[in-house]
Formats: structure tokens, C-alpha cells, sequence
């Protein structure tokens, strides 16, 4: 299908990498107007028939003069996401703050600057990039990460009860372990402080997905285009799990 996003404008963070990208990309194909943000916006040179901007989400000042210049939108993605490794005993509190702020209050910021616009046009979507850990299920070394993550869904629930009579959806879509640069250096970082080989490092990640893969960026963006259609009309404030098989 194509056009399926035509007329549309949207706002994609953290798209200068894996499902970012893939999902800046994906609107594009499907006739969105797309705004492509990262905070290194030389990323963002493999995207074509995109607006590309630099953005910086945890400024709330940035945010809002580039939610000033966009105008009204109809679509936004918030992407941007750190994974931090650990128990609660590996968690600083410089490690918890870094985490809350970037996964979960660059939400805060992008959704508090475009929302006006979006009630204005109305029939507007807001897709969260949550994850399989969190709420949905507990997983061993996430303890930061799957505490934001958790945030996340109940930001999402919150805003789309808010907001079901108003013209604006949320959903939040849960991946599983995704190919991509980000896991490429987790995978990298794991290997050195184990004295693992990255081989036996990646395979473990490959072990616990229960299709015996990784996902890809773009079975994500699919995901992604629904939520951001008018065929997702009828759905909101919705945990949507894209993780093979993850969670069972």
C-alpha cells in the first residue's frame, strides 16, 4: 500500500538510526510530509524526501522554537530512547536521572510543544517507542531502563485518556531485541566488560527471542505506519508488542 500517510505531517525523534530511521523513512514512502530530528543531524543524510533537523530532547527550550517553526502537525514519534545495563545497585543517580530524562521526559517535552497544534487539526496520533521490558515483562539488567519504559506506557494510557474526545490517539509500541547500530554497541560494550566473544554475546540476545531472531527497524516502522494512519481510527492508549513472541 502507499499514500497511506498522504496529507500528513510528521515529527520523527531519534531518527538519524534504526527505528527512528526506519520509521522517518517509512512515513516518507507513505506520503507524509516528514520532519527527521537527531541530535547528530549528519545521521540523518541517508534519509531522503525528509525534512532533516537537528534536535536536541532534552531541552525543553529546543523542543519548544522547533515545535514554534514546524506549526501544527498531525503525526509525532518520540524515538528517543537510551538502554542502560544494571541492577538497581549498578544505578547511579546520575545513571537514573540520564535515563527518566532522555526516555521518558523528552516525551513530556515534545508532546507538551505540539500538542496544541495537533488539537487544532484534530484525528492526530502520538506513537511512544516503549519497550517488551518494563511493565510488560521483567527483564534481568534493566532496571532503569525497564522502570522508564514503564513510564512510558502510563504516559501513553495517559495522554490518550485525556485526549479520546479530542482529536488525539497515543499508543505506545513495544519492541522486542531489534538489529541496529544501538544494539551493535551494547553488544560491543557487553563483550568487553564480560570477556565474552561478541559472537556469544550477540547469540545470547538471539537465544531469548522465542522466533530465534532479531527483530528488524522496519517491521517496527510497519507497526508505526498503522498507528499513525486512519486505519488505527478506533485505537488508542494501546500497548502494542512487536517482539516475537517475547512476552509469551
Amino acid at each position: 500500500m502507499t499514500g497511506r500517510l498522504k496529507g500528513k505531517t510528521a515529527v520523527v525523534t531519534a531518527a538519524g538510526q534504526g527505528i527512528g530511521q526506519a520509521i522517518a523513512a517509512a512515513f516518507s514512502r507513505e506520503g507524509a510530509k516528514v520532519y527527521a530530528t537527531d541530535l547528530d543531524v549528519s545521521k540523518l543524510d541517508e534519509l531522503a524526501k525528509v525534512k532533516r533537523r537537528k534536535l536536541d530532547v532534552r531541552s525543553t527550550r529546543a523542543v519548544q522554537a522547533f515545535a514554534e517553526k514546524v506549526g501544527a502537525i498531525d503525526i509525532l514519534v518520540n524515538a528517543a530512547g537510551f538502554v542502560h545495563h544494571g541492577t538497581v545497585l549498578d544505578c547511579s543517580e546520575q545513571d537514573w536521572d540520564f535515563s527518566f530524562d532522555l526516555n521518558v521526559k523528552s516525551m513530556h517535552r515534545t508532546i507538551s510543544a505540539f500538542l496544541p497544534g495537533m488539537l487544532a487539526n484534530g484525528n492526530a496520533s502520538i506513537v511512544n517507542i516503549a519497550s517488551g521490558a518494563g511493565s510488560v515483562r521483567g527483564i534481568p539488567n534493566r532496571y532503569v531502563y525497564g522502570a522508564t519504559k514503564a513510564a512510558v506506557i502510563g504516559l501513553t494510557k495517559a495522554v490518550a485518556a485525556d485526549y479520546i474526545r479530542k482529536g488525539v490517539r497515543a499508543n505506545a509500541i513495544c519492541p522486542g531485541t531489534i538489529e541496529s547500530p544501538s544494539l551493535e554497541d551494547r553488544i560491543n560494550t557487553l563483550a568487553h566488560n564480560t570477556g565474552q566473544s561478541v559472537e556469544a554475546v550477540r547469540q545470547a540476545f538471539i537465544d531469548r527471542q522465542p522466533m530465534g531472531r532479531l527483530g528488524t527497524a522496519e517491521e517496527i516502522a510497519m507497526l508505526a505506519v498503522y498507528l499513525a494512519s486512519d486505519e488505527s481510527s478506533y485505537t488508542t492508549g494501546q500497548i502494542h508488542l512487536a517482539d516475537g513472541g517475547f512476552a509469551l
